[in-house]
């Protein structure tokens, strides 16, 4: 099994002594350290502990060796869609159909009908597919390991086109992208 209570922590914006405060009863960030890296056994009293103070189920914070799990992958700025540093696994509130090849983006200025703190969870679509993706948002790997994110508007001659949410943005052009990534749901905090 392999331990994901880092992963969720950190999509969850909390620190080390965020986390142990929330404990019932609260603990130290130094404990909470060691069971994230596997230094001190995560049992099911810690993981209940745990997933309460992260507001997860409990096992979330744990997965199987052989799982490929859904990644996050961008983030929606300002400035458009831009990859992570580092993507890490992304934690899905529901199951959806066929988990393979999932991946997320996190929001993190409004854009268009998404809002600061919305998670897209995208699906990726090989070229033969990308028709069923018009007028659909997409997530569009560019070159340098950046994305584009929008509606689909044009495919034609292996180029796509799309116009990125938001009042004022000019379409994008990419040209023979490997793959899309079809907007499936989002999640938003209530």
């Amino acid at each position: 099994m392999i331990n994901r209570i880092r992963d969720i922590r950190r999509q969850k914006g909390l620190t080390l002594a965020d986390v142990a405060a929330r404990c019932d009863p609260p603990t130290t960030a130094q404990t909470i350290g060691r069971l994230e890296t596997g230094m001190r056994s995560l049992s099911l009293v810690w993981m209940n502990r745990i997933g309460a103070a992260l507001g997860v189920e409990p096992q979330l914070l744990v997965k199987a060796d052989e799982d490929t799990p859904a990644r996050l992958v961008a983030r929606l700025g300002t400035q458009g869609a831009e990859a992570l540093a580092k993507p890490m696994d992304a934690i899905l509130p529901v199951a959806l159909d066929g988990s393979a090849r999932l991946m997320a983006m996190v929001v993190d200025a409004s854009a268009g009908e998404y809002r600061a703190g919305d998670q897209v969870w995208i699906r990726q679509i090989e070229p033969e597919d990308f028709a069923r993706a018009f007028n659909r948002d997409i997530l569009a790997p560019r070159p340098g390991g950046r994305f584009a994110f929008g509606r689909l508007i044009d495919h034609r001659d292996g180029r796509i086109a799309l116009l990125p949410p938001g009042a004022g943005q000019r379409q994008v052009i990419i040209d023979r992208p490997a793959w899309l990534g079809l907007a499936e749901m989002l999640v938003r905090k209530l």
